[in-house]
């Protein structure tokens, strides 16, 4: 089947997307406004952008033609902070994704704890396994009302990561991690089934079952 994404209702192509690209990474920001109000809140448009210096980005779509908290606060204080979503605390997490009305603290509704961070004013998520201290540095507006987004990038300024999951040279035991994605709909998974495949080394002298 084909699809034209400019003859369809956004609600299909949307449902194309995210059944398409997956599993997609949790990208669980928390943010502070400018009058020191907390918020809290999952994302699934989340990547690594660059490893130098580090960046990642957020995609912060629209709630009824307007800001969402999180795109409100990040305008307003320049920063915020990334926690990774585990198995252990994905359905506080959830919890957090409600629509909340703007001023009420999801980590009070979701049972999470804040904890200061050590470079910005946003808190870090204490549950969390891992948590990236970020700083704005681009906005880029994507499309446009009612269903546009903001592409938030972020510099990664510092990194807090649980000790038992750092292993040498600074690799990460991911089945420890335990980090959850997002599926299609209200699907999810987590990263305990994993395998291998070696990228090919071009001009490499491999055997490939040939005599």
């Amino acid at each position: 089947m084909q699809f034209d994404p400019t003859s369809m209702d956004t609600k299909e192509v949307y449902k194309l997307l995210t059944g398409l690209v997956v599993p997609r990474p949790i990208g669980f920001a928390s943010t502070m406004s400018r009058e020191g109000a907390y918020n809290l809140a999952p994302f699934s448009f989340f990547m690594v952008v660059t490893p130098s210096p580090p960046h990642v980005a957020i995609s912060v779509g629209q709630r009824a033609g307007q800001a969402k908290d999180t795109l409100r606060n990040i305008r307003e204080t320049e920063d915020f902070v990334i926690n990774i979503v585990s198995a252990d605390i994905v359905e506080r997490m959830n919890v957090a994704a409600g629509d909340w009305p703007y001023g009420v603290s999801e980590f009070g509704e979701s049972g999470l704890s804040p904890e200061p961070s050590e470079r910005v004013r946003a808190p870090l998520v204490a549950e969390s396994p891992a948590s990236l201290e970020c700083v704005l540095r681009q906005v880029v507006t994507v499309g446009g009302p009612p269903y546009g987004a903001h592409l938030v990038i972020g510099e990664v300024v510092r990194f807090h990561v649980r000790d038992d999951l750092v292993l040498e040279r600074g690799r990460i035991d991911i089945k420890r991690l335990q980090a959850v994605g997002r599926m299609a709909g209200d699907g999810y998974c987590s990263t305990q089934d994993q395998f291998e495949l070696r990228r090919p080394l071009i001009g490499e002298t491999r055997s490939m079952g040939t005599p």
